[in-house]
């Protein structure tokens, strides 16, 4: 039985700008290579002319196949940080 795995890391980021395009602008230069942006959500405070926007990221690159006899072995095999994604059997 096989399984593939990948890293759970996610980030939060909050930036400021005049529009919502210039705080997505920044979000993305923030986002690293081999991560997705999963979650955003733009504020604007009373008197103010600043978009805040919350944005959450994670990461989605880094899979690794492992090998094991059974599921519940192979479960075991997962290291703490991981998701298993997928399982078969070989």
């Amino acid at each position: 039985m096989s399984g593939r795995i990948r890293p759970v890391e996610t980030r939060e980021v909050t930036v400021q700008a005049p529009s919502i395009d210039e705080t997505r602008e920044q979000v993305l230069a923030q986002l690293p290579e081999g991560w997705d942006l999963t979650d955003s959500a733009a504020t604007m405070p009373k008197a103010s002319t600043m978009i805040t926007l919350n944005a959450k990221m994670a990461r989605r690159d880094g899979a690794e196949e492992i090998e094991a006899e059974d599921f519940a072995a192979l479960r075991a095999k997962v290291p703490e940080g991981w998701q298993l994604l997928s399982v078969r059997e070989v």
